[in-house]
């Protein structure tokens, strides 16, 4: 006897009409095609219950003794759907009332079903596998109608068509280019920019962090945070600094690259210090707001003074001619780096330890 057996393994057939499964028989399984098809007509295990009722009357046509049936597994994990599918499997060999011995011929919509074959072939030989694939899905109506859903999802129309529209800008914004004697190679080049800028900011999906970056800045302006403006003021000092060193550095053009880089960060590392200080206070004082403060926190500010301190020293003592540094003046710098360090480090830990009402009241 042959046993056509249509395989679900992920249970569509249960989930969307509510039927017990196994389902043995051709006017049963018949039934439970049509109620999924009217459940979900789009689900491809329709057509696998259909083709396994098309199967198993073209088998007795040719005189073949024959029995059709559907089995489901379970959503989720597979070694459970496998399991499920076997047990009921034994259900629909233990109902066929024959003492012949049974042959499979298996219906699937694709490769996931067909990892359960093994299971099946455990408990029954199979004599033919069918892959049911939609003719129509190769048809141009069947193009148009997943294009036109790819393109309704907010997100996979943002992917697909601000590159295509970049690509399609090319030629047109070249030839305006060419009119106004400015030169279409640049263009070019721009537009070839910002298509890779937009590639790589979408391929590595820092489309979620620019999404979080902006929360927290919006949370930040409504809960009133001092972060907020000394971060503002930092970045300022930041780009001043930097400023200033690239102004030194100009003025010494001449000299080799490490002379350059102590210019640069004997000049700058003042102003960065500053930001240093000032974000770091900006933190503090949030914390003591939010009843989170701590004594160490104001570690931070006294590290960032005894830093600078230490590259400012340093990398005077690397400047040209008599603006340098003398030894005596590095090691004494080195050492009030080094004690400004260690001293507000032993300072705060014990103001947290002689104080700690003090720190949790605030």
């Amino acid at each position: 006897m042959l046993l056509v057996l249509a395989v679900d393994l992920d249970n569509d057939l249960g989930r969307k009409t509510g039927l017990s499964t196994p389902v043995l028989g051709r006017e049963n399984v018949e039934d439970a095609a049509t109620r999924l098809a009217t459940a979900d007509p789009e689900d491809s295990d329709v057509n696998v219950l259909f083709q396994a009722i098309h199967t198993r009357d073209q088998l007795e046509r040719e005189g073949e003794e024959v029995a059709v049936a559907a089995v489901t597994g379970v959503d989720g994990s597979d070694v459970k759907a496998n399991r499920a599918v076997g047990e009921e499997i034994d259900t629909v060999l233990a109902a066929l009332s024959t003492g012949e011995n049974v042959r499979a011929v298996v219906i699937t919509d694709g490769a996931q079903d067909e990892s359960v074959l093994p299971v099946i072939r455990s408990r029954v030989p199979i004599d033919g596998l069918r892959r049911v694939v939609v003719r129509q899905a190769q048809d141009l109506e069947s193009i148009y109608y997943t294009i036109k859903q790819v393109l309704g999802d907010k997100e996979t129309r943002g992917t697909l068509l601000v590159p295509l529209g970049v690509l399609l800008l090319v030629y047109p914004l070249v030839l305006v280019a060419n009119a106004f004697d400015v030169a279409g190679v640049s263009v070019l080049g721009l537009l070839s920019g910002l298509l890779g800028l937009y590639t790589l900011f979408r391929g590595l999906g820092l489309e979620d962090a620019v999404d979080d970056a902006a929360e927290e800045v919006r949370q930040l302006l409504y809960a009133g945070r001092v972060t907020l403006i000394t971060y503002v003021v930092a970045i300022a000092l930041v780009a001043i600094g930097g400023w200033q060193g690239y102004l030194a550095v100009t003025e010494t053009a001449s000299l080799a690259r490490p002379g350059q880089a102590a210019v640069f960060i004997h000049h700058a590392v003042s102003w960065f210090a500053a930001a240093g200080v000032t974000s770091s206070l900006g933190q503090v004082t949030d914390e003591y707001l939010a009843g989170e403060f701590r004594w160490r926190y104001l570690n931070a500010p006294f590290y960032v003074l005894a830093i600078s301190v230490v590259l400012h020293a340093v990398s005077g003592f690397f400047l040209p001619g008599e603006a340098a540094m003398a030894i005596t003046d590095l090691a004494l710098a080195l050492t009030a780096g080094t004690l400004l360090g260690v001293l507000s480090t032993l300072t705060f830990a014990i103001a947290e330890n002689r104080f700690p009402a003090t720190a949790e009241a605030a």
